[in-house]
């Protein structure tokens, strides 16, 4: 079971993490090039530039693009998908799978899986012993850390605090620091992230004069007043998550190296004589251990050779030029904002519908009566019939989807009432109407009716609705490697024993559904499709090219049914039970699909037309 939950996980979230990973790389490549380019000016740049790679691995471009979705206002009309949009959405999500097989449960399965269906499961497994083992790691040096602090005692006299308070004025240190004597070889540094505090090893003082002592008590309060532990706690958050890519550690390094040599820089600039700076480094590598964890920000971090020797040259860092300001903040801008007016401009395009429009472009009921149902029965019935519409104990939401042909979920908004109250309808068409109509397929004459049934929802219920467009799952119905398993319906077959519709006679174009089976009789596969997209709580494509009506019949193991208990009957249940092959009675819901009709269902992504209730009333009896 674990496995197999490792393996779902997996295999869902696998397209979206090599979209992250390769956009948050590509990300990095672009700071490291501009690094580059600032590679002559304040080392604060250079930092800012990889800390902000670094956090682009915590922020997926997929979330500022669903930001702006949420953002972005309805739009009256749905403009056609321009190019560029759609080519921008094929590069940013380049391992999107269009179209990807089902999986169906294995809980009836005798065949043991495969090592290539227990591969994400596998890949799950070596990620999370990873996430353990660089938690794990982190875990025992902090205890030791905290150990050594909790052992340290608070310094309230001396030359080491006199340099603190000096350099707390200097760097504008609001909150005084603590200052702490550690009986440790650990170097100095800074612990703690919201109320730091300056752990100073003990006896290393004697080896240092008082310009060492204020120049290395400078250089930690440098990295109070740019919260560097906040920043390196941050990126050990990345290396936690995404300890298999190399990257992640190279940024690690790059980030420790930039930040000291930040604080170098702002030590010098504050009046430290180099040659003084630069001993007390030597000093302190000399007679002290570097800390073990990168959100204690110590002294003798990165490339010692390096920093003494940028220390020891005369040539001071360039500031950021005007330029070079302004390309920094349109890359920072466009990075975030490119996402964002992305979502703002792909967000759902909702559609207003007019009360009005409705009412005079519709046809109508010459006469309608619109009454609750009391019954306390909760079983519904829709029959229509040449002339006359007639509902008995169905709920509005129920009515909806029969008027605008959807289902359940792609129906929203609306007040509890309209999935609870039930409402008997008796409707009679006009004459003339009926004679127009009766020359029609019995499809056309349906979609009148249904027509007719939205006219009376904005009359009487005076419904009024938006359409709007979401990229949402969806399957599609296709033939299977073998072909379709079902026959084709024969013309004029009465079905003397089949299954009756609501009028009480056995014929054509009956579709039942029960707990655990699914009956066609002389139905077209455009219905079955209707009838699946309910069970399986989303939308379901007729892919298959059959155009006739066809008998067929479904069962599977009553455990493994997609929610169809919950559904109520389109017809009532027939006097005769077709049977079924007992060998696959016990069969998962999508192999039952497989092995009983030769069709497959493909899970993919596609546009969905969802209805959004804007207001809906309660009518008046009559």
């Amino acid at each position: 079971m674990v496995l197999k939950n490792l393996s779902a996980i997996w295999a869902a979230s696998a397209p979206a993490l090599g979209n992250h990973l390769w956009q948050s790389t590509l990300f990095a490549i672009v700071a490291g090039l501009l690094t580059l380019i600032l590679r002559k000016n304040h080392a604060r740049a250079r930092y800012g530039l990889w800390l902000a790679a670094s956090v682009k691995f915590l922020i997926p471009f997929s979330l500022l693009v669903g930001l702006g979705s949420h953002l972005a206002r309805p739009r009256a009309a749905a403009p056609p998908e321009s190019g560029f949009y759609s080519a921008m959405e094929e590069i940013s999500q380049p391992f999107t799978q269009p179209t990807a097989h089902a999986i169906a449960p294995m809980a009836h399965s005798t065949t043991p899986p495969t090592p290539v269906h227990l591969l994400p499961a596998i890949l799950a497994a070596v990620w999370f012993c990873g996430f353990v083992v660089v938690l794990s790691v982190w875990y025992a040096r902090w205890r030791r850390i905290s150990a050594t602090v909790r052992e340290a005692v608070p310094l309230r006299e001396g030359r080491e605090v006199e340099a603190l308070r000096h350099a707390e004025r200097a760097g504008g240190i609001r909150r005084p620091l603590e200052l702490l004597l550690a009986p440790c070889s650990l170097e100095p540094g800074i612990f703690g992230i919201i109320r730091p505090v300056l752990v100073w090893p003990e006896g290393i003082s004697e080896r240092l004069d008082d310009a060492h002592v204020e120049a290395i008590v400078a250089h930690e309060v440098w990295h109070v007043r740019r919260q560097d532990n906040l920043a390196a706690a941050i990126h050990m958050v990345v290396e936690a998550l995404f300890w298999f890519h190399p990257l992640v550690w190279w940024l690690g390094a790059r980030l420790v190296e930039e930040r000291e040599r930040a604080c170098d820089e702002g030590v010098l600039e504050q009046g430290s004589k180099r040659q003084v700076y630069a001993e007390s480094i030597l000093k302190t590598c000399e007679f002290c251990l570097e800390s073990p964890l990168a959100c204690v920000s110590g002294v003798t971090g990165a490339d010692l050779r390096e920093r003494i020797v940028r220390i020891m040259t005369r040539r001071l860092a360039n500031k950021l030029s005007l330029g070079r300001k302004m390309l920094l903040a349109a890359i920072g801008t466009a990075a975030v904002a490119a996402p964002v007016v992305f979502g703002l401009f792909t967000a759902p395009q909702t559609r207003a519908q007019s009360p009005q429009t409705v009412r005079a472009s519709l046809p109508s009921f010459e006469v309608a009566s619109v009454k609750p149902n009391r019954s306390g029965d909760n079983h519904f019935w829709i029959q229509s019939d040449p002339g006359r519409f007639r509902v008995t104990g169905a709920k509005i939401k129920l009515l909806i989807q029969q008027a605008y042909d959807v289902r359940s979920y792609q129906v929203e908004g609306g007040p509890r009432w309209i999935d609870s109250e039930r409402y008997d309808i008796e409707a009679k068409e006009e004459d003339s109407q009926v004679e127009e109509e009766s020359k029609l397929p019995r499809e056309q004459s349906w979609g009148q009716d249904k027509l007719r049934l939205q006219r009376l929802l904005a009359d009487r219920f005076k419904l009024r609705l938006s359409h709007t467009t979401r990229e949402l799952p969806v399957y599609a119905l296709v033939i299977a490697k073998n072909g379709p398993k079902f026959h084709e319906a024969k013309p004029g077959d009465t079905y003397p024993n089949g299954m009756k519709g609501f009028d009480g006679v056995a014929h054509a174009d009956v579709l039942y559904i029960g707990p655990d089976e699914l009956k066609g009789q002389g139905v077209a596969i455009s219905r079955l499709a209707g009838m699946l997209s309910e069970l399986m709580g989303r939308t379901v494509l007729d892919r298959t090219g059959l155009t006739g009506a066809y008998d067929f019949e479904i069962k599977w193991s009553i455990d493994q049914s997609p929610a169809a208990a919950t559904l109520e009957p389109e017809a009532a249940k027939p006097e005769t039970v077709l049977s079924s092959p007992a060998e696959t009675f016990g069969a998962s819901f999508f192999t039952a699909i497989q092995e009983h009709l030769g069709l497959k269902l493909v899970s993919q992504k596609g546009p969905v037309d969802v209805l959004v209730i804007d207001h809906v009333e309660r009518p008046s009896e009559n």
